[in-house]
């Protein structure tokens, strides 16, 4: 671990919550994070329904009571029409055992029936039944949606779970985002302190040259200015904290009650970052084997494959089989339906021919077969880009290995000489001019070191989001649900 000496100030100093706690509460307590545990929730019970169609489904339907009384056209035997009244009640209850056939695209049941007629003019009642039944509707030369889903639906599940680890990685990066602009911003508060107090303190000790002689007017009127500045800068620099702990607070959920936390948040630099040694190619193997987006790329084809495969038979010779067989009977008692039932067998073929469709087909499949060709080109371009994220990012993230050690050093640097300018001032040595350009030396370098440390855990955590992949840890990123 590469450490960073920096010189914090005591509002800093004091600070008790670092990066990773602000990560665990925003994973945790979130709204982004609780979306997208909601999300995956319902990821989850649409694949549960996908693979539910494809096991045995008990129903019972019917109509119960089925009572009519009316008048209906009747025609007489001399072709006159006379209106009879009507009183009657027609009930029937099925119950069903449906089971898809996947690889074909059919459909085998098993029902038994009851219906009862009563006649309540006639007094009559007549029973109708079928104590066992089975049968079979099979599309022929059509389109089969079930055989697709099969392919299609697991790898939508996956993607979505996937979605959910790259969510809550995102959850981290935005926290990161807003942990550091909090940060800057005290950083900036402290540097802000710090030159009023510093430019207050020399502007009193100009102020005792002045009468000795050993510095000019205009030397005294430049101080004067330099504490005026320091004391608009704080202002501002107070008003920016206040703003950016509020954001913060909000994104993660942190409330006291039904309010925000009325102490405000003191964060920790993050001074110490992993001494990671990252391959291009295994990085890039990682983001291909957990990215949603990679099994996103296998899933966009398969439907493009898919709506071609509709398109050209959809669009031809559409039939379907229908038969079956079983029992029936019917009596005047309800135990009649079930002595000597007479065997029911049924079968039908129904079906579509397009003859004249004047090119309507065929726009239709070439329409398909043009938009899988897209949707392919679209994907090898969406590929390349992937993989130039990865590229991208492993460089720059050794980059801004650099930088930070960098930019730490000179902060040290640009410390100890405004020191020395400080002193050299007192003692008469140094004149006001030199000494403003040590102060921005020295702010500038205090900032840039800030600011290295938040584009490198920027870009730590970009590629986490990239690949899902826990470089320090060496292992797949997980959430338990």
């Amino acid at each position: 671990m590469l450490c960073l000496l920096i010189v914090v100030h005591p509002m800093l100093a004091q600070a008790q919550t670092t990066l990773n706690e602000v990560l665990q509460l925003a994973q945790a307590q979130s709204v982004a994070a609780k979306r997208a545990n909601t999300q995956q929730r319902t990821n989850v019970w649409s694949y549960r329904s996908f693979l539910a169609q494809f096991k045995p489904q008990l129903s019972l339907d019917g109509s119960l009571p089925n009572f009519t009384r009316s008048y209906v056209q009747v025609t007489q035997p001399d072709g006159n029409i006379r209106f009879e009244p009507v009183s009657y009640n027609n009930s029937i209850l099925n119950l069903s055992l449906n089971q898809t056939i996947a690889p074909t695209g059919g459909t085998i049941f098993i029902q038994k029936q009851l219906q009862r007629f009563d006649n309540f003019i006639q007094s009559s009642t007549l029973y109708n039944g079928i104590p066992f039944g089975i049968g079979l509707s099979q599309p022929l030369f059509q389109f089969n949606p079930m055989r697709w889903d099969r392919k299609i639906q697991p790898l939508v599940y996956a993607e979505g779970n996937q979605q959910l680890i790259e969510s809550l990685e995102q959850v981290s990066l935005t926290a990161t985002n807003l942990y550091f602009d909090l940060l800057v911003a005290q950083v900036n508060l402290q540097i802000a302190e710090t030159n009023r107090a510093n430019n207050d303190t020399l502007y009193q000790i100009a102020l005792h040259k002045l009468e000795m002689g050993k510095i000019s007017q205009n030397d005294l009127l430049q101080l004067q200015l330099s504490v005026l500045n320091a004391e608009k800068e704080l202002a501002s620099a107070q008003q920016t904290a206040v703003v950016a702990s509020l954001k913060l607070k909000s994104f993660i959920g942190s409330r006291d009650g039904n309010t925000f936390q009325p102490q405000p948040l003191e964060l920790a630099i993050p001074n110490q970052i992993p001494e990671l040694i990252i391959d291009v190619n295994w990085a890039l193997n990682e983001a291909v084997a957990n990215r949603s987006a990679a099994i996103g790329f296998r899933r966009r084809l398969l439907e493009a494959e898919r709506d071609l495969e509709k398109a050209r038979k959809n669009n031809g010779l559409n039939a379907t089989l229908m038969a079956g067989y079983g029992l029936s009977n019917q009596g005047p008692n309800l135990v009649d339906v079930y002595i000597r039932p007479q065997n029911r067998e049924y079968v039908s073929l129904q079906f579509t021919l397009p003859i004249m469709t004047w090119g309507r087909a065929q726009a239709i499949v070439e329409t398909a077969r043009a938009n899988r060709e897209l949707a392919r080109q679209t994907v090898e371009q969406d590929k390349l880009t992937f993989e130039q994220e990865i590229f991208t990012q492993v460089t720059l993230l050794k980059m801004l290995n650099q930088q930070v050690t960098l930019t730490a050093k000179a902060d040290q640097i640009g410390q100890k000489r405004y020191q020395i300018a400080q002193d050299r001032f007192k003692l008469s040595d140094l004149s006001v001019t030199d000494l403003g350009i040590a102060t921005q030396e020295k702010d500038r370098a205090r900032r840039d070191s800030i600011l290295a440390l938040r584009d490198y855990w920027q870009a730590f955590y970009t590629l986490r989001l990239l690949t899902l992949y826990d470089f320090e840890t060496n292992q797949k990123i997980k959430y338990l649900p």
